[in-house]
């Protein structure tokens, strides 16, 4: 397997020996920031395969650092939050990051997040199959190798878990999507009954692609829809 490089970024020290120790001793290389100016100075020069970012910091914090990534990166973040700030997890996630961890948090529940994100960013090195078939449906186009997205004709920079939600909507059209589906298919069975994933990378993929690329099916789940002009088939 691949070394992958997690950067961690917290002013806990603490906290950052746990995840330093932990991580390692899993085959990961870890780097280290311990706040938001040091985190962007870091990704700039280590392009990490993963970002552990937590949300209050001096100087820049969490939110800042992760819109300023989500800017020019899709490299997958997981966000380290107080426990009951249930806004700031959802204000991140919004603002694109992949997952989230709540304080304080041990070995088994930190590895089940960090392999979780990385089997959606990158499978080969975590020992999962790709998505490699193409797809045509309308003004959709996925180039299964490469993971790339065009919608009528224009490049859309989607995250790795952007991309396996819009993959299981399209390759499975018309047909509703549960969201017990895509929680097992797209997060995986962890996270079973999480549904409020589901509803905030919808609103993402509707933001990059347009309110008609989902379709909603209330309690139920979601598919994928096409312009009207256009026959699903």
């Amino acid at each position: 397997m691949k070394e992958l490089t997690i950067l961690t970024v917290d002013d806990d020290p603490n906290l950052q020996r746990f995840l330093e120790v932990n991580l390692t001793r899993r085959g990961f290389r870890v780097i280290q920031a311990n706040d938001g100016v040091e985190a962007l100075e870091q990704f700039a020069s280590h392009s990490p395969d993963l970002i552990i970012l937590d949300l209050m910091m001096p100087h820049l914090d969490g939110w800042a650092v992760c819109r300023r990534i989500r800017e020019h990166s899709i490299t997958p973040i997981i966000v380290l939050s107080a426990r009951g700030d249930e806004e700031g997890k959802v204000q991140a996630l919004y603002l694109g990051a992949d997952d989230y961890l709540t304080k304080p948090f041990g070995v088994q529940e930190l590895m089940a997040r960090v392999r979780a994100v990385l089997r959606r960013s990158a499978p080969s090195a975590m020992g999962e199959r790709t998505l490699d078939r193409d797809i045509s449906l309308g003004p959709l186009k996925i180039d299964g190798e490469r993971h790339s997205v065009e919608w009528n004709g224009r490049v859309v920079h989607l995250t790795p878990t952007e991309y396996s939600l819009l993959y299981e909507l399209a390759s499975n059209a018309p047909r509703v999507l549960t969201h017990d589906e895509l929680l097992a298919r797209v997060w995986g069975p962890e996270y079973k009954g999480a549904t409020h994933y589901i509803h905030i990378y919808v609103g993402r993929l509707r933001t990059k692609l347009g309110e008609q690329v989902i379709v909603t099916t209330p309690g139920v789940g979601y598919r994928f829809g096409i312009r009207p002009d256009k026959k699903e088939g």
